[in-house]
């Protein structure tokens, strides 16, 4: 689904929200287009390395398996800088060191677990890269694509970066929608919210994702173009065990009413309609993150004013393979407090600041959320959620990888951390599940997610 980015705005140099202040119906003009031969990737991020060599300039020079790499479709993907160690270790006692390059949510953990929470910083690397057929259709695509007037739709888009070069927040969070390129996805995830005395509550269910890429992305034919689907069976905890929720997102609608969901429960053995399934309706065990917390931000930003409050060079979770280990158990990953962050590698990268502010009129449990987007692929690594009362309350990790098979960057375990109460909540382990299966798409249809098939399958 999509990436992006803007001019030529330096990593640690911010631009004020006024810049982007306006939203913007025009389309990607040819001049920015041409800027994705130049100074920017094909995907809007900047090709130049930083001023001190610490990011470098963007290669892309793998597509798929990388040379020296043995990987068979199945198997778990092999590491390509195993071999590396850390460069240094951000710790409570050394933070002020690095304090400009560290988000407000990381400054937080670290003073609330001086001992234990460490930031394991590694060489970075920008060397993956989607197919030329992604990057074709950005060029292509991108110079018509418009926002319909309220900012809930696109029309003339395809599943690729909308808006290579933003111009506006809401833009920048229409690329950060479209930013998992995965088109088919079945898997199991484990979910745990681990208590500040250790205890863990499970969770687990079957995911599956549909957002298949039309060959013509203007047919009006289609039905397909414009919907992302999906399908989540509960397997834990017991007492939601059974329930199948399924739906779709339409992408090319006005309004609020874009989802369509229903819900098969168990007890009644009824499907229903679920129109009030998304924003922050609780989800996994406890009901610990909101829907659209899923990937640190998922579904309609209809609730919130978006900005892009500039752009920074910081220390985000980045090439994580060693998340997938089948080797590391939860038992050693899930520790008091926070995740184990010496399975986590971080690098430092330039990030897009994204800020959304709930609009005076909705209500929400984030009154404002910061998120902190990757250049080189769109998807959200960081994210500060705020109370009303202007309180960090969650600040959220998003572990990364490159998938061989997919060609295409894939999230892994995502980490919420509650700073009031001390718990956190782990999603989309797999470690000691199957490895994910990742598709083109074709292997699923549209049937697979209709009110009849959850129906079938709950009997």
């Amino acid at each position: 689904m999509s990436r992006i980015f803007h001019p030529a705005l330096h990593a640690c140099v911010f631009v004020t929200g006024a810049a982007f202040a306006v939203a913007t119906f025009a389309k990607t003009s040819p001049e920015d287009l041409a800027k994705l031969d130049g100074p920017l990737t094909p995907m809007g991020a900047e090709r130049a390395g930083n001023a001190d060599g610490t990011i470098p300039a963007w290669s892309g020079k793998w597509f798929g398996t990388p040379p020296g790499v043995e990987y068979t479709p199945g198997q778990r993907y092999p590491d390509p800088y195993a071999s590396e160690k850390p460069l240094f270790v951000i710790t409570a006692q050394n933070m002020q060191q690095y304090d400009a390059r560290l988000t407000d949510g990381e400054k937080a953990l670290l003073k609330k677990y001086p001992d234990t929470f460490r930031i394991p910083v590694y060489q970075s690397h920008r060397d993956f890269r989607y197919s030329e057929d992604v990057y074709k259709d950005i060029r292509l695509y991108a110079a018509n694509t418009t926002m319909t007037k309220d900012q809930n739709g696109l029309k003339d888009f395809p599943p690729v970066a909308p808006f290579p070069v933003p111009k506006s927040g809401v833009e920048a969070m229409w690329n950060l929608r479209f930013a998992s390129k995965i088109e088919g996805e079945t898997t199991t995830y484990d979910q745990a919210v681990v208590y500040p005395d250790g205890n863990i509550a499970w969770g687990k269910v079957k995911y599956t994702i549909y957002g298949p890429r039309s060959a013509d992305p203007f047919d009006a034919k289609s039905p397909l173009t414009a919907k992302t689907f999906f399908r989540q069976t509960i397997m834990l905890p017991l007492s939601d065990r059974g329930t199948i929720i399924t739906g779709f997102e339409m992408w090319d609608q006005q309004g609020s009413d874009t989802r369509r969901t229903w819900s098969y429960n168990p007890g009644t053995r009824r499907v229903r309609q679920a129109p009030e399934f998304g924003f922050d309706q609780p989800q996994g065990p406890g009901g610990f993150r909101t829907v659209d917390d899923d990937h640190l931000f998922n579904g309609s930003g209809e609730r919130y004013d978006w900005k892009i409050v500039g752009k920074r060079e910081v220390y985000v979770p980045y090439n994580n393979y060693k998340l997938m280990d089948p080797s590391i158990k939860y038992t050693d990953l899930l520790t008091k407090g926070h995740e184990n962050t010496q399975y986590l590698r971080f690098e430092l990268h330039r990030v897009w600041v994204l800020q959304a502010t709930l609009k005076s009129d909705y209500r929400h449990q984030y009154a404002k959320r910061v998120l902190y987007l990757d250049e080189d692929t769109w998807n959200a690594v960081a994210a500060d959620n705020y109370d009303v009362r202007g309180t960090l309350w969650r600040t959220n990790l998003a572990a990364t990888l490159y998938a061989y098979d997919a060609k295409a960057f894939y999230s892994t375990s995502v980490f919420y951390h509650d700073m009031i109460s001390g718990a956190y909540y782990a999603d989309r382990l797999t470690n000691e599940e199957p490895m994910p299966v990742l598709t083109r798409g074709s292997q699923l249809n549209e049937a697979y997610f209709s009110p009849d098939a959850i129906r079938s399958a709950g009997k």
